[in-house]
């Protein structure tokens, strides 16, 4: 079993790549649930259902998130009615969330709630978010505290970043099927998405930093920065406004102690020994996913290249 940590846009162009280099029910998918948000009284799971419209063949291949040939009427029509629309949601995504938010409303936790939507889109792998219970990411700039999705959509991440914390992880457990799935995985990846506000709230699920570390499988890392610059989303503004620098050395110290394996960039070709002094291997590609044939090449390769390092390394 491959298992991926996976946030939004660049973690779903991996997972397409993946389930066409592997068995996609060999592929065991758990997302990120700290960006949700009730967006006209209704539940959106921004991360979870870009990876669920991606594996289905249904995504905005121009944004990479949205479903393609989706619609505006239902948005149009509350603008009317003085309702900001700083989050544009299509109509068929509003019946994604209508249909989430009836079920959360009954008392269904949301691994059965994503389970239920990934069959319904015909996804051959297994989707679990990282716990049922709501996290909320939040980020702090110099006026405080800022919602992730007022950040990331409204604001445009033009905010200093300060720090990021996660509302709710500490009470909360990761959803039945996360741990199993890091326990028993022959590799764990961590999807080239944002190390702070991606894969982040993940880790600080209880429990589930601790399953990394101690897991027998081996863990990858795709660096999301090539030559000092995000393919998409505020990862390298995030980088340098907490410290780090930005670069795929960078990302692969966020991430030292819990992975084996660092894929970087052909661009940064001259990091790899850098990276490999932080305790880990490093394996240079090219990580464009422009193509949907380079995305199952990138994945193919990350996945053999996981099967070289020892599995010893991982424990």
């Amino acid at each position: 079993m491959i298992t991926v940590f996976a946030g939004g846009v660049g973690a779903s162009r991996f997972l397409q790549g993946l389930v066409q280099a592997v068995d996609p029910a060999d592929v065991t998918v758990i997302s990120n649930t700290g960006d949700d948000v009730e967006m006209f009284g209704l539940h959106v799971s921004p991360d979870t259902d870009i990876v669920l419209y991606a594996l289905a063949g249904a995504v905005n291949p121009e944004t990479g998130w949205g479903l393609a040939g989706d619609t505006f009427a239902v948005v149009d029509q509350l603008q009317r009615f003085g309702y900001e629309r700083w989050f544009n949601l299509g109509d068929r995504d509003l019946a994604m969330a209508i249909h989430r938010t009836r079920l959360l409303h009954a008392g269904i936790p949301m691994h059965e709630v994503v389970a239920g939507l990934a069959r319904a889109w015909g996804v051959g792998c297994q989707v679990i978010p990282m716990a049922n219970e709501p996290i909320r990411t939040k980020v702090y700039g110099p006026d405080g505290e800022i919602d992730f999705q007022e950040y990331m959509v409204r604001m445009r991440t033009e905010v200093e970043v300060r720090s990021i914390a996660f509302a709710g992880a500490d009470t909360a457990r990761p959803a039945p099927g996360v741990v199993e799935a890091i326990r028993d995985a022959e590799a764990v990846i961590l999807a080239p998405s944002n190390p702070f506000v991606s894969i982040g709230p993940i880790l600080a699920v209880p429990g589930v930093r601790d399953a990394l570390a101690s897991t027998a499988a081996v863990r990858a890392a795709i660096s999301p920065i090539i030559a000092g610059q995000v393919v998409k989303g505020p990862a390298a503004k995030m980088l340098q406004s907490l410290g780090h620098e930005v670069s795929a050395v960078g990302v692969a110290a966020v991430y030292r102690g819990l992975i084996d394996l660092m894929v970087i960039d052909e661009q940064d070709r001259a990091l790899a020994p850098r990276v490999e002094a932080l305790g880990m291997r490093c394996h240079v590609t090219d990580t464009m996913m422009t193509s949907a044939e380079r995305k199952a090449e990138l994945a193919a390769e990350v996945v053999r290249e996981a099967r070289r390092v020892p599995r010893a390394m991982g424990q």
